[in-house]
């Protein structure tokens, strides 16, 4: 199925999830605004994909880097059609009250402060154009919990109330969706899964499917809390 181009701003595109959809959305004709705090990989997508295309070295825990690049990319490009907040991290496997202080706060900043910073400087511009849609990446362990991973529970917990709380407050035209991409073979997953991992479908599977999807989703899917459809999720 075909869709206009749009302009689509993806958080955490050096690798994973993030590195997927970009090679599968620009793929499908679509303009891809990236970021992510390693510089490499974000180089050798520069080299891959020019202009219209750009990919940033951007902390989005650092919210004087994000408004920076939301003021450069609004600029030159418009308000984006679809804004997703994939970076995140993962603590260790522990318990609690064994995940020390700054991995628990690191985790805080990259998965809840990171995506409230990418809203406060990419939506404004998206209300002022009437229209557009954010999709906030939750996960499994945002409805329901396992042990050993509680900082980050809490934190995609906090991305479904977010984007919900989100969703009543944006005007007619956009939308708020928080998306639980299903388990896929990460790294992330690797941390928790260990060998095991490799029995789940790979991104780029995932993406074929994914891009599609995300590039459906309109206002009346405002609210939801959805998951990629054919996801595995247990």
């Amino acid at each position: 199925m075909k869709h206009s181009s749009k302009i689509i701003v993806i958080t955490g595109v050096s690798r994973g999830l993030g590195l997927a959809l970009v090679q599968e959305l620009i793929g499908l004709g679509h303009t891809i605004i990236g970021c992510a705090r390693s510089g490499a990989p974000l180089e050798k997508l520069g080299r891959q994909h020019g202009p219209p295309h750009g990919f940033q070295r951007v902390d989005v825990t650092v919210e004087s880097e994000v408004q920076q690049w939301a003021a450069q990319v609004t600029k030159q490009q418009g308000a984006p059609d679809l804004v997703i907040n994939n970076a995140a991290l993962i603590n260790r496997g522990a318990p609690l009250w064994k995940v020390g202080g700054e991995e628990f706060s690191q985790v805080i900043d990259v998965n809840i402060k990171g995506p409230a910073n990418v809203i406060r400087h990419f939506v404004p511009a998206m209300i002022e154009r009437g229209g557009g849609v954010i999709v906030n990446l939750s996960s499994g362990w945002g409805r329901s919990v396992d042990a050993n991973v509680a900082p980050y529970c809490a934190t995609k917990f906090a991305i479904e109330g977010l984007t919900r709380a989100l969703a009543l407050e944006l005007p007619e035209g956009l939308a708020a969706v928080a998306l639980n991409p299903g388990i896929i073979d990460t790294a992330m997953l690797q941390s928790c899964f260990g060998a095991s991992a490799g029995h789940y479908e790979t991104p780029e599977h995932w993406a074929r499917r994914a891009a599609p999807y995300l590039l459906k989703l309109g206002p009346r899917d405002n609210g939801a809390s959805a998951t990629v459809p054919g996801s595995s999720t247990e």
